[in-house]
């Protein structure tokens, strides 16, 4: 088991480590059991003892569970998890005017591509899997107050509850401590505004069987300009409200039990339910101007902040880690050069940035405050779809890497993430593609790849790369998924990095042989 101490008693003042994780929250828990699954050497502190009680991240996606069946833990998480709702999006004069849902079986990453979840007992999950590796250490309780830097890594100074200062050396840091970052602050790195700044109201309710009674059985956005509001459905009898904060309301006020009935009236009253949780925020559109500063790195909310229009919040965090995790262990294994962590801001910062804004654009959709625009919102989603409100998967709305750590080639393919199809197993049911092959560097072929790109395949000398080829015996897929990718996007080989994005893909040998060689980290 990894060290854990309640309040900085066993803190080894100068201990040395490879990582040091600022903040424990479900961002810093994956990143230290990803690199505890990789022998790293790692350190993790937080002030806290234990997880926030209550719900604040809802939302999931196949990415991240496959990213939880990669780190072993999916199914110790599967009991608080439950599928995601359609989204119906109603207009000014209550009609239907745009639905977002998931797309349809075989699901192309081996998971349902969008669920809900309880936050709480998911983070606990985490936090144990971090400290079940003896090379992580954790440490909770303490509070960091400074971290300087210099050439060869990075000094935490840290002081406990009982006023007595310990420190941790460690050759790379990774910010976790959330929107206030003082790591971010102390390294100068600065946010960038996205241009979206709202109050609104957050309300989550355990409702009982009467109030389940009166409630939408889908998920909610009612896009009416004097009060824009979000209905979420979540595991079990929990439900969740977003409600816009009109100007002049008091958002303290509204984040007292009286003010948050108030706003429920149109749904509930307090004999439906019990509140668990009532805040009020401002919804943000923040990123990081820079992701490392020597050797440290930020990640999570201490790199961004997103409107929850999409809840993608938790999900952006795990992304940013699952990024730098693979990075870290390959650089400190010796198989990459430290240049090859430039590529994570590179990549991060462009994907936050892109999917903030399409997220602006789902939450101009819901928070149009101006009736003259909303009715022109509504007829423009209404003549878009001739009248008949399709759905739009949710999944279509996550854009591919466009730079950084990929292939030359800037085909189509590149920077998406590959699909994780079911593959045949004698004797045994069906087995996620990842549970056979691993989780790092492959070079997938198509069930057409000829000799000569098999050939090129056999030369490949990136370490610890795994080949396989589609169709053989011990590579056959039950659904079709990966055969389709192949043929939508024209390719007969893909290659493909430890976090699961493509790299690059080629039609082939020429191209394969081009790719590999190109490729140095």
């Amino acid at each position: 088991m990894g060290t854990v101490s309640k309040a900085g008693l066993t803190a080894r003042d100068a201990g040395v480590y490879d990582v040091a994780i600022v903040g424990f929250g479900p961002t810093g828990a994956i990143a230290a059991g990803l690199l505890g699954a990789q022998g790293v050497s790692t350190y993790v502190c937080d002030k806290l003892h234990d997880v926030y009680d209550k719900p604040r991240a809802i939302a999931l996606d196949h990415e991240i569970t496959r990213l939880f069946q990669q780190m072993g833990v999916a199914q110790k998480i599967k009991p608080h998890l439950e599928p995601f709702t359609d989204s119906v999006y109603y207009g000014m004069d209550g009609q239907v005017i745009k639905r977002m849902s998931t797309v349809t079986p075989p699901y192309p990453l081996g998971h349902v591509p969008s669920v809900v979840f309880t936050q709480p007992p998911v983070e606990r999950i985490l936090r144990a899997h971090a400290q079940s590796f003896p090379n992580v250490t954790v440490e909770l309780g303490l509070t960091l107050t400074q971290v300087t830097q210099d050439e060869h890594g990075a000094l935490l100074a840290l002081r406990s509850e009982d006023d007595r200062s310990s420190s941790v050396r460690a050759r790379y840091v990774i910010a976790c401590d959330g929107a206030s970052s003082l790591v971010r602050g102390q390294v100068g790195i600065t946010l960038e505004d996205l241009d979206f700044d709202e109050p609104w109201l957050v309300v989550d309710v355990l409702v009982n069987e009467r109030g389940l009674a009166k409630l939408p059985t889908t998920s909610v956005q009612y896009c009416t300009p004097q009060r824009p509001s979000s209905f979420l459905i979540c595991p079990g009898k929990h439900r969740r409200w977003e409600i816009s904060i009109n100007p002049g309301e008091d958002p303290k006020e509204l984040a007292t039990p009286e003010g948050a009935w108030r706003l429920l009236a149109p749904w509930l009253t307090p004999e439906d339910g019990t509140l668990w949780r009532q805040a009020s925020y401002r919804f943000h559109a923040l990123v990081a101007d820079e992701w490392r500063k020597g050797r440290v790195f930020v990640a999570g909310d201490a790199a961004h902040q997103q409107p929850p229009f999409l809840g993608q919040g938790m999900c952006q965090g795990a992304r940013d880690v699952a990024n730098l995790c693979w990075k870290l262990g390959s650089v400190l294994r010796g198989d990459a050069g430290d240049a090859v962590l430039d590529s994570y801001g590179v990549e991060r910062k462009a994907h936050v940035a892109e999917l903030t804004t399409r997220i602006k654009a789902i939450g101009k959709i819901i928070s149009e405050r101006d009736p003259v625009r909303a009715r022109e919102r509504d007829a423009r989603l209404l003549a878009e779809c001739g009248g008949v409100v399709g759905s739009t998967p949710r999944q279509d709305v996550q854009p591919a890497l466009q730079s950084g750590l990929l292939a030359a080639d800037a085909h189509a393919a590149r920077g998406t993430i590959f699909p994780q199809p079911w593959l045949h197993k004698e004797g045994a049911d069906a087995v996620r593609m990842d549970d056979t092959l691993g989780c790092g560097w492959r070079l997938v072929l198509a069930a057409d790849a000829d000799a000569a790109l098999q050939a090129a395949a056999r030369a490949a000398g990136l370490p610890g790369l795994r080949t396989v080829q589609l169709g053989t015996p011990k590579f056959t897929e039950r659904d079709g998924v990966l055969a389709a990718w192949f043929q939508h996007h024209g390719v007969r080989a893909a290659l493909v990095r430890p976090d699961h994005y493509v790299y690059g893909v080629a039609a082939n040998a020429v191209a394969l042989s081009e790719q590999l060689a190109a490729l140095r980290l």
